[in-house]
């Protein structure tokens, strides 16, 4: 895999984000950030800002949102917009990368939640990096697997917790290293 044909999509935030961002510059992969008007990005290099038009095009009910993920969302526009640049996110990486935590339900922690769920809906290739196992995971047919997955699309999606551990961060930077050569 050519690291200059890639692209990787995400949402700027601190955390797993800038550092999913800090390794597509440093292996040459070409980056895109998806954001709104009036959002905070911790790493902004390519910043693609959505329209009111493209955000409605990720439009998604919040009840419906709190029933794919066992959780309650509530009516704000920030997490409705945030949810939207998320689709979006997903929409354009085939594969799908996340940091954080699987809970029991088989959904994952947090806002990050989210592109998981779109990404089991859009059938897409998934993986997780579950911080508390210490662990990556693929879902296939409908189960998480232990996995030690690598970047095998052009187009691929990096989402996570804000908080990321020690390991966290290894994995991140080992995903990397493993699929691609260092320029």
């Amino acid at each position: 895999m050519n690291a200059q044909d890639c692209t990787l999509y995400h949402g700027g935030l601190k955390g797993a984000e800038t550092l999913f961002g800090e390794n597509a510059e440093k292996y040459g992969v070409q980056e895109a950030i998806f954001t709104f008007a009036g959002h905070r990005l911790n790493r902004d290099r390519n910043p693609v800002t959505l329209s009111e038009e493209d955000l409605r095009r990720g439009d998604i009910s919040m009840e419906l949102a709190s029933r794919m993920m066992n959780r309650t969302y509530y009516e704000t526009e920030k997490i409705r917009r945030v949810l939207q640049a998320i689709f979006h996110i997903v929409n354009k990486g085939h594969q799908v990368f996340v940091v954080g935590a699987i809970l029991e339900d088989n959904s994952v922690k947090g806002g990050t939640g989210w592109a998981v769920e779109l990404a089991k809906l859009f059938n897409r290739p998934l993986h997780v990096y579950d911080q508390p196992r210490r662990q990556w995971f693929t879902w296939q047919e409908g189960a998480w697997r232990e996995d030690s997955p690598k970047i095998c699309y052009n187009t691929f999606a990096g989402s996570g917790t804000r908080y990321l551990s020690d390991d966290g961060i290894n994995a991140i930077n080992q995903l990397f290293a493993d699929s691609f050569t260092k320029q």
